[in-house]
């Protein structure tokens, strides 16, 4: 791993969906998120971690420190306890291995050393807080589900091609918003990223992952979402320079005319530099 990084960088991303489901909810029979009192879609920060994780594994293939911890099918006890078997953890004195284990964990994954982990559960890794934490992205505006019926030329049983006379047709729903533009912020933090050695080349992986995130994660469900605009306001300092909300406040998104259903429909004011608080740098990654 290279040096941490030295800077503190907020930033605001823009994604679309079109005739998809960005984030469904179990609980809802998985139907679009939706905040009940307002109307305006979300998308939760579980599900963009989600995907910038997938990228990260497609991208560098499980290469040496960026593998991912929490995968698909991963029984995670198994991998903490895996980081206590090596010998630069093993072999220390009882009050150390768990910092050596969580040190271990984060030089290996990926997604440790960016988002933290919780790794109490097995042998004990500790917790790590990450630098990179995202929020819920909410839409621009309203949105409106849409319940679709679709029909399956098909059965799944012989007890069920028996009820039909052998007609075979099975029937089900589908959730979609004809149209959103939603809006996330994200914190990077200089000094959690000393702690777990998340460098340059790190934070380079992790604006490429938001650009690219959605490109191979397509499905009958999310056939057309994309990363819209990126927005990153770079600090000369650690610390910072200026406070998050101030700069996000200078980000706004306006549509032309409702309903909106592309993204041509919006504009996005960026501010100029010259706009910008003394020791903070605007940089428009889309």
């Amino acid at each position: 791993m290279d040096a941490a990084i030295e800077n503190r960088y907020d930033f605001v991303l823009f994604f679309d969906v079109k005739d998809g489901n960005p984030n469904g909810d179990p609980d809802a029979g998985n139907l679009p998120r939706v905040d009940p009192e307002t109307g305006h879609g979300l998308v939760t920060d579980v599900c963009l971690k989600r995907k910038i994780r997938n990228y990260v594994q497609l991208a560098k293939r499980s290469s040496a420190g960026n593998e991912i911890f929490v995968k698909e099918k991963a029984v995670l006890n198994n991998l903490i306890d895996n980081a206590h078997e090596q010998k630069e953890v093993k072999f220390k004195e009882k009050g150390d291995k768990t910092d050596a284990a969580r040190q271990f964990m984060c030089r290996k994954y990926y997604d440790v050393r960016t988002f933290g982990a919780v790794m109490s559960t097995g042998k004990n890794a500790g917790q790590v807080r990450g630098p990179v934490q995202l929020t819920f992205a909410r839409s621009v505006d309203q949105v409106v589900p849409m319940e679709h019926i679709i029909t399956r030329m098909a059965v799944t049983t012989e007890a069920e091609a028996g009820r039909q006379q052998g007609d075979n047709r099975g029937m089900g729903r589908k959730f979609t918003i004809p149209y959103a533009l939603y809006r996330c912020h994200g914190f990077v933090s200089a000094p959690l990223a000393s702690q777990t050695g998340f460098g340059e080349e790190d934070l380079e992986l992790f604006w490429q992952a938001l650009v690219n995130m959605f490109e191979h994660d397509r499905s009958a469900a999310r056939g057309q979402m994309s990363a819209r605009k990126l927005v990153i306001f770079k600090h000369a300092s650690s610390m910072g320079n200026a406070p998050a909300h101030k700069l996000f406040d200078m980000v706004q998104a306006q549509v032309a005319d409702k309903p909106a259903r592309t993204f041509s429909q919006y504009q996005i004011a960026v501010p100029s530099q010259a706009d910008m608080p003394q020791g903070v740098t605007v940089i428009d990654k889309i």
